[in-house]
């Protein structure tokens, strides 16, 4: 069966987020990542769909249905400056994987902010890989209300050079990208 493809590709996404968001989904435990059930909407056995900054990953392997969320940002020259892949937990948690690009002080780690509120704690870097540095992000349900609530994300870093350097993240159309993981992982 042909995977069907739903929605608009945004302008900074490469088909590499994909390819992260597998090796990444690898990377997290099962029982975070998959839920048994039969199919995706029309007996699909994949399936991606877009919402504004967010993008939407499904596929069933085996009778395992396993979906994530995910951005990924590319520079002009289409070089990949970040990746962020996003799973809901059955306790109303999420966990994020944060895919860093290198130069950055890995004893430092990553500074989530939502907004303008305060810092959250840093998160350690787990390992780098040929593609960027990875670290995971643990995120609680009054963060994750925060994170439906807010405009942007900036993961804040210390580059090699020790200077403060922030990434953005767009969080327009997390709401509705959470909201649909949670209805194609339930049905």
């Amino acid at each position: 069966m042909q995977n069907p493809r739903v929605g608009v590709h945004m302008k900074n996404q490469s088909k590499a987020v994909f390819a992260c968001g597998v090796f990444i989904c690898t990377l997290l435990s099962p029982a975070m990542a998959q839920q048994r059930v039969a199919a995706l909407p029309g007996g699909a056995s994949s399936l991606r769909e877009a919402y504004q900054d967010w993008s939407v990953t499904c596929s069933v392997r085996e009778n395992t249905k396993s979906c994530s969320l995910s951005q990924d940002q590319a520079q002009e020259n289409g070089q990949r400056l970040l990746a962020v892949e996003m799973h809901r937990r059955a306790d109303g948690s999420a966990t994020a994987m944060l895919l860093l690009p290198f130069g950055i002080l890995l004893d430092s780690g990553v500074t989530p902010q939502i907004d303008d509120r305060t810092p959250l704690s840093a998160v350690r870097f787990r390992t780098c890989l040929p593609t960027g540095c990875l670290a995971l992000f643990s995120i609680d349900p009054p963060t994750l209300e925060n994170l439906r609530r807010g405009s942007v994300l900036k993961l804040k870093v210390t580059t090699a050079a020790e200077t403060q350097l922030t990434f953005p993240v767009s969080l327009r159309g997390l709401n509705i990208a959470l909201d649909r993981m949670a209805t194609l992982s339930e049905g």
